[in-house]
């Protein structure tokens, strides 16, 4: 199975991920900012797919990291997951973009049987999530996502850039300081839980709160 994974809930991301490459990964792109999703994500899909000598019709299936995330990035990659399914007539999975980093967590030596994942979330504040670990397993999500200040947080291990940002009130693991959800680890999350049967999310974004830019409001007309 070949999967065009993407995420743009902080940088700008995708990955082809197959069950019969080594790891599942064939080839992946992350940017380093966060500003440029829209710029840069349908050019890069199409070199990565051409470098890896495949088109549309390849591909089995898309996933997009559904956030949360800032609204107009996130919204980004989730059209252009969506056009693609589109044109190429493909089934479109969601998945929440901080699962990315929860198996980032589980693969590593920091691994904590409970844990947080936390990314910038702007306004002084992070997105988290909560996740429990058992042996051999995916990691499980046991509550959120959410949006709050960093203080407010459980007192766990906090893995991801939100928690780089405050690790001053936060239990941080210094080896994930300024981790972000990664297109490559999100389509292997995917491709373990449907191998696996577990369902996925749709496409529809995990705002968890309005989008900072407003419609203004009718001008008073001038007496």
């Amino acid at each position: 199975m070949l999967i065009l994974a993407i995420d743009t809930s902080a940088v700008a991301s995708a990955a082809l991920i197959s069950d019969d490459a080594m790891e599942g990964v064939v080839d992946s792109f992350a940017t380093e900012e966060t500003r440029s999703h829209a710029e840069v994500l349908a050019p890069g899909i199409e070199k990565l797919l051409a470098g890896a000598g495949f088109t549309g019709a390849d591909v089995d299936a898309i996933v997009t990291g559904v956030g949360p995330g800032p609204f107009t990035g996130l919204r980004s990659g989730i059209a252009t997951a969506r056009t693609l399914a589109f044109v190429w007539n493909k089934p479109l999975y969601g998945l929440m973009s901080l699962d990315a980093i929860a198996l980032e967590v589980a693969e590593s030596t920091a691994a904590a049987p409970e844990f947080l994942v936390a990314t910038d979330a702007r306004r002084k504040e992070v997105y988290w999530a909560r996740y429990t670990l058992k042996g051999g397993q995916l990691p499980e999500l046991v509550d959120g996502p959410h949006v709050g200040f960093a203080s407010e947080l459980p007192d766990l291990p906090v893995f991801g850039a939100g928690a780089g940002l405050y690790a001053d009130v936060l239990r941080a693991n210094e080896d994930f300081a300024t981790t972000q959800p990664d297109a490559a680890s999100l389509g292997q999350f995917a491709l373990a839980r449907l191998a696996s049967g577990q369902a996925l999310l749709d496409s529809t974004p995990l705002y968890l709160r309005e989008s900072d830019a407003q419609v203004p409001g009718p001008r008073k007309r001038a007496l």
